[in-house]
């Protein structure tokens, strides 16, 4: 009898679960893509500049050199102003962070944008810096980071439901949620990849359109592929940012479908970065 009941609560968590995750379903204009998404872009601006102020802290703080912080911002800001990221509702934000040992850039949910000191020293013009900018900014207008979290909380319910379907036997219960859990973070890398595809594609736009050529992205995985040999540790863009295949070729093939008949002369890199920005 009490098996009778737990199945039937877990099947109700589980039915809740889906009905709510595949009932929120929002138009993204910019990538055209039809998302399940549980937070408005309202709420993904809060919680983005809520959360900006922490992950600055756990990278070391800003940079303290004004001209480097200015450069970021300049760039950063060109890329949302000339091309569609323009169009959306979130709160743009470039920080450049003093970490000079990682070699990193992400973004948070509605806007935030970091890039380390690791990284930008790396980099040889303006072209580079707008490529990894822009990738940041399809993170946000593709609204990864609220899918994920929708994906998250049904993660989090299917866990859920197993614990309490098998929860006559401690073991078997704590056994059959770790599976869940597991099953769950595998499908959440696959589309993590996926999500690199996508934020490298509409980064190629974003940056054709600020008149950058997009070029300097193939350029940037060249510049971590050597920053990841000769004993040196692995970037970690290139670990919070997964490789799906080859992604020189993935890029190239955005390339090649915005410009059919070659890049545009007047695309440029853009200006070469001093050392030490």
């Amino acid at each position: 009898m009490r098996s009778n009941t737990r199945l039937m609560i877990a099947g109700v968590m589980l039915l809740v679960g889906l009905l709510s995750y595949y009932g929120m379903r929002e138009h993204n204009p910019v990538t055209g893509e039809t998302q399940h998404i549980s937070l408005t872009t309202d709420q993904e601006v809060a919680l983005g500049l809520n959360s900006a102020p922490q992950m600055e802290a756990e990278m070391g703080g800003a940079d303290p050199d004004p001209r480097a912080q200015a450069l970021v911002e300049r760039v950063g800001e060109a890329v949302v102003a000339r091309s569609a990221a323009r169009e959306t509702p979130y709160r743009y934000q470039f920080r450049l962070l003093r970490d000079p040992n990682t070699v990193n850039a992400f973004a948070l949910p509605g806007g935030p944008i970091f890039i380390t000191r690791g990284l930008l020293n790396r980099l040889e013009n303006e072209g580079q810096l707008a490529g990894v900018l822009g990738h940041e900014v399809g993170h946000v207008v593709a609204r990864h980071a609220a899918e994920h979290i929708a994906k998250s909380q049904l993660a989090q319910t299917l866990v859920g439901a197993a614990g309490v379907a098998a929860s006559d036997d401690y073991g078997r219960g704590r056994q059959a949620a770790i599976a869940a859990a597991l099953v769950a973070q595998m499908l959440q890398l696959r589309y993590g990849r996926n999500d690199e595809l996508e934020a490298d594609r509409l980064g190629v736009r974003f940056m054709s359109e600020a008149g950058y050529d997009p070029r300097a992205m193939l350029e940037v995985m060249k510049v971590l592929e050597s920053a990841s040999k000769g004993g040196q540790r692995q970037p970690e863009f290139m670990s919070t940012h997964p490789n799906p295949g080859n992604r020189l070729q993935h890029i190239q093939e955005a390339i090649n479908k915005l410009y059919p008949g070659g890049v545009p002369a007047d695309l440029k890199p853009g200006a070469a970065l001093k050392a030490g920005a």
